[in-house]
């Protein structure tokens, strides 16, 4: 079931997804579960995510899965704060586990990038863009992550496959049906 409130009383476990520096393919091949997603929502209760309407992490998440790239202060002070209030943070897509896409930015400077995208005046941060870190990175080099998935995107059956092994107790075995780039 999906709750919108984290205080409501339920005996399942909790889910949640988050979204960093992406492109949210992520979450759409999560949306791509089709009917598989009410299979898993009988099973969990998803807590947050950008697919509900939930403003604040929950206190205890069982099951976090963070799509995209760790690039901006906020990213980071998110990623700390998911890590703190779960007990199984899965890096979901390529982004998340190596910073694939958002990386691509590290070589140019943050300067550089300021400059381009607002036609040669460098904004005031944070006042219209978000801090940027001097490099995008990927989660696991700011927090300790359990489970790592690639694929840009990774599929909805992979995704399907990694919760419902977790929400059984079990650690997916990834090696047959993903890797980096698919």
């Amino acid at each position: 079931m999906i709750s919108e409130n984290s205080d409501t009383a339920s005996n399942l476990p909790k889910l949640a997804t988050v979204w960093l520096d992406g492109c949210s393919g992520c979450h759409m091949s999560l949306l791509d579960m089709d009917h598989r997603l009410l299979t898993l929502l009988e099973q969990a209760d998803l807590v947050y995510s950008p697919l509900v309407d939930q403003k604040h992490f929950p206190d205890y998440v069982d099951i976090t899965l963070v799509e995209g790239a760790i690039s901006s202060e906020a990213d980071l002070e998110k990623i700390l704060h998911v890590r703190a209030h779960t007990k199984i943070l899965v890096s979901l897509g390529d982004c998340a586990v190596t910073a694939n896409v958002p990386s691509l930015r590290n070589p140019l400077g943050v300067n550089a990038i300021l400059e381009r995208v607002s036609a040669g005046g460098l904004p005031k941060q944070p006042d219209t863009v978000p801090l940027l870190c001097a490099h995008a990175r990927p989660v696991h080099t700011a927090v300790k992550v359990d489970l790592f998935v690639p694929g840009c995107p990774p599929s909805a059956d992979t995704i399907f496959l990694v919760i419902s092994e977790l929400l059984a107790g079990r650690q997916p075995d990834l090696h047959a049906i993903t890797r980096f780039g698919l």
